[in-house]
């Protein structure tokens, strides 16, 4: 069992940056893949980012490209999800996942992971 906790939320004006971390209670990450979605109010679950375990290469969605970056501390126990210039659309409850997930590929969708952490709330105002 992999228990995940995100933390570096809060409240940010548009144009701010913050930056999320997600750390593993008790064990590293470096064998996991790790992503980051989000969710709004009445919304489904969107992919943001995700970093391949071991590889460490990263994919980041079209909406935040340029902006968010995802990255691993060199203990592989926290990751990271640096968000700069903030939008109000970004204003969503983050979400770490993690799995052992094989192969090269990207893995985008959430039932593909298989633990989760509790969300962090991120709101952005105009």
């Amino acid at each position: 069992q992999v228990q995940l906790v995100e933390s570096g939320g809060g409240l940010v004006q548009a144009g701010g940056s913050l930056r999320l971390s997600c750390a593993a209670s008790g064990r590293t990450l470096r064998e996991y893949t790790v992503g980051w979605f989000r969710q709004a109010p009445g919304k489904e679950r969107q992919f943001v980012a995700t970093i391949r375990g071991s590889m460490d290469s990263t994919y980041t969605a079209d909406s935040v490209k340029g902006r968010f970056t995802i990255s691993r501390d060199n203990a592989k126990t926290t990751v990271y999800l640096q968000m700069n210039s903030l939008k109000p659309e970004d204003t969503a409850v983050y979400y770490c996942a993690a799995g052992l997930l094989p192969g090269t590929y990207y893995y985008l969708r959430p039932p593909q992971y298989d633990y989760w952490g509790q969300g962090t709330q991120v709101t952005v105002s105009s």
